[in-house]
C-alpha cells in the first residue's frame, strides 16, 4: 500500500523567508534559533531550505546561531535514554572519542542545527557538551572563548549573544528548549555537580559545574508571555515566537528563585 500524500502547507525556502519577515524578523540582527523541522509542515528541500530561509531573512549582515549540544558527550552511570549496562561504563570511558568541534555531531537539538553547524563557513563553539554553532559577520565573536567549566553561564556564546542584543526565535519549539533561561540559572544560587566526559587529549575527565536543568521552563515561558512583549504568528504550520535574550534572561532571573528555588551551598555560583 502507497503512503498517503502529505497534508501540507507546502513550504519553500521563500515563504520561510517571507514568513520570518512578517514575524518582524529584521536584515542584519542575531538571531538565536530553536526549531522543530516538521512542526513547519511538508518544506521542499527540508532544513537546507529553513536555513536558506532563515538567511535570506536576516541578509548577509546578520548572524544566525543555533544549539549544537552533544549530550552523549557525558558520563554513561547517568543515561537513561536509553541507558546501558553498568559493565560497560568504564569501557565507555575508556574508548569515547572525545569532541571535536569539526566532525562531532550535534545530538537532540534537531536536523536544522546539524545543518547549520555542516554548513561552509560554520564556526562552532568549544565546549564539548553545550556548544552553539553560528553563520554570519558575528559568528566568530559569539562562539569564539566557550570556557570548558561553563556550559551555558557567563563565558557561554549565551552571554555574547546577551551582550549584542540578539533575539531568540522560536521555531515550532516550546519554551522548554530556550537555552537563554539556562543563562539565568548562572546568576541564581544553584547547586554544583561533577560532569563527565572525555578529556580534550584522551582519557576522561570530571570538571566542577553549575547544575543546570529545563525542569519547568514551559511554566517559565507560559508567564514571561503572560508578562513581557513576545512577538507571536506562524511561518509555514509553525507556531513561532520571537523575544529578546537579555529579557528572556532577566524575567527567569526574578521567576527561577521564586517558583523553582534549589537547595545550594554555593549562594552566588561562579561563572
Amino acid at each position: 500500500m502507497s503512503a498517503p500524500p502529505p497534508t501540507g502547507p507546502l513550504v519553500t525556502r521563500d515563504t520561510i523567508a517571507t514568513g520570518l519577515r512578517l514575524l518582524g524578523v529584521e536584515t542584519g540582527e542575531t538571531l538565536l534559533v530553536h526549531s522543530s523541522l516538521s512542526s513547519l509542515g511538508w518544506v521542499n528541500g527540508g532544513a537546507v531550505a529553513v536555513v536558506r530561509g532563515l538567511l535570506d531573512a536576516l541578509g548577509p549582515s546578520g548572524t544566525l546561531v543555533v544549539p549544537a549540544q552533544t549530550g552523549d558527550q557525558s558520563d554513561p552511570a547517568v543515561w537513561g535514554n536509553p541507558p546501558v549496562p553498568e559493565e560497560w561504563w568504564d569501557r565507555i570511558r575508556a574508548t569515547m572519542p572525545p569532541y571535536d568541534p569539526l566532525i562531532t555531531p550535534a545530538r537532540g537539538v534537531g536536523v536544522v542545527p546539524e545543518t547549520v553547524r555542516t554548513w561552509p563557513c560554520a564556526l562552532r563553539s568549544a565546549h564539548p557538551q553545550t556548544s552553539f554553532a553560528a553563520l554570519g559577520p558575528r559568528a566568530r565573536e559569539i562562539t569564539e572563548g566557550h570556557a570548558a567549566d561553563c556550559r551555558l553561564g557567563e563565558r557561554s556564546p549565551l552571554a555574547r549573544l546577551e551582550e549584542l542584543g540578539a533575539r531568540v526565535l522560536l521555531l515550532g519549539a516550546g519554551y522548554d528548549s530556550c537555552t537563554a533561561f539556562h543563562l539565568a540559572e548562572y546568576r541564581i544560587p544553584a547547586p554544583r555537580v561533577r560532569v563527565g566526559r572525555p578529556a580534550p587529549g584522551g582519557g576522561w575527565e570530571t570538571v566542577t559545574e553549575v547544575s543546570i536543568t529545563s525542569d519547568r521552563f514551559d511554566e517559565l515561558g507560559h508567564d514571561y508571555e503572560r508578562d513581557r512583549p513576545v512577538v507571536r504568528g506562524t511561518v509555514g504550520a509553525a507556531d513561532a515566537r520571537l523575544f529578546p535574550v537579555a529579557d528572556a534572561v532577566a524575567y527567569a532571573e526574578r521567576w527561577l528563585p521564586l517558583h523553582r528555588p534549589r537547595e545550594t551551598d554555593f549562594p552566588h555560583p561562579a561563572a
